[in-house]
């Protein structure tokens, strides 16, 4: 007998209803629903997500299928629902850092903090003593070159969510072992951003300079061009004026809000403008960018003060 051919809008028929439920709440309780994407988005990650429905169908046991249909599925912004579905690739594959790992980023996106850190503490303990393994991109960079591998992606994020919490002493460390991974210019920039800021909030500001030790103009940067520009931003080599212009509240730039206002705003904090940092974080918060790892970090600041 040949297979039923169920029409399309039934396949997903499940996640259409979930997409009118809030994915997350805020640290503030505000209620966090998928953002809206662009026709031309949508209809490109409809399609991949298809398509890897199709591959998980045709064999559900398969590791590399559960992890791409969750992947594919959470940049629809239906983190709930990729995270049952990492779960249950767990119950099959309860030994793979991958789907601890990716299931941890995505409790992180719906600000569930301390589970996140209990899947990156278990993806670590199954990843090691294995090789650094390349991490291929669900959305590829300009270049189409993969450039992030699982190990860096287990500590990157692990210390992020110790970062998000206020724990900065427990980030630290766990910065330096991602740096050991941070095997080219586009990831050493994304930990040294992180571990900058945190050696900041601890006060230590001569192991802050340190870890600029490593930043300089000529590094070869593919994807990560916003982090390397906070660098050199906190080296002095860039005005922050030239990351965020504050005085445009054009809506078309509330991306880049985002993307480089958090790290501004930690530029006018570190250098005692208190208030100029908040008034960015809370620009930040009124962007429907809520998954944006700038984002909540934005929100945990305002909502721990």
């Amino acid at each position: 007998m040949k297979p039923t051919l169920f029409p399309i809008f039934l396949l997903f028929f499940p996640l259409i209803l979930i997409a009118q439920k809030p994915e997350a709440k805020s640290l503030d309780g505000r209620k966090l629903y998928p953002m809206k994407l662009s026709q031309t988005t949508q209809t490109k990650y409809d399609k991949l997500l298809a398509e890897a429905q199709k591959n998980y169908n045709a064999n559900p046991e398969d590791l590399n299928n559960i992890v791409w249909l969750g992947r594919r599925t959470a940049y629809l912004g239906l983190y709930k629902e990729a995270i049952k579905i990492f779960s249950k690739g767990i119950k099959k594959h309860p030994n793979s850092p991958e789907l601890y790992r990716h299931r941890g980023h995505r409790y992180v996106s719906i600000r569930k903090f301390d589970k996140a850190i209990r899947d990156f503490e278990r993806a670590a303990q199954l990843a090691a003593g294995r090789k650094i393994e390349t991490e291929p991109d669900g959305l590829p960079n300009k270049m189409n070159i993969p450039l992030s591998n699982l190990q860096f992606n287990i500590y990157y994020h692990w210390g992020l969510a110790h970062y998000l919490k206020g724990e900065f002493d427990k980030a630290v460390p766990i910065y330096q072992k991602c740096m050991e991974y941070s095997d080219n210019d586009d990831l050493i920039t994304a930990t040294a951003d992180w571990m900058y800021m945190t050696y900041r909030r601890l006060g230590q500001e001569d192991k802050a300079e340190q870890v600029l030790d490593k930043i300089h103009s000529d590094m070869k940067i593919i994807e990560n061009d916003a982090y390397f520009k906070r660098l050199l931003m906190y080296k002095g080599e860039v005005e922050p004026s030239e990351l965020l212009d504050l005085e445009n509240n054009d809506p078309d730039q509330l991306l880049n809000l985002v993307t480089q206002g958090y790290g501004v705003g930690n530029w006018y904090f570190y250098n005692g403008d208190e208030r100029t940092a908040r008034e960015i974080f809370q620009k930040i918060v009124g962007t429907a960018y809520w998954s944006a790892f700038g984002y909540v970090a934005a929100e945990a600041d305002l909502y721990r003060k």
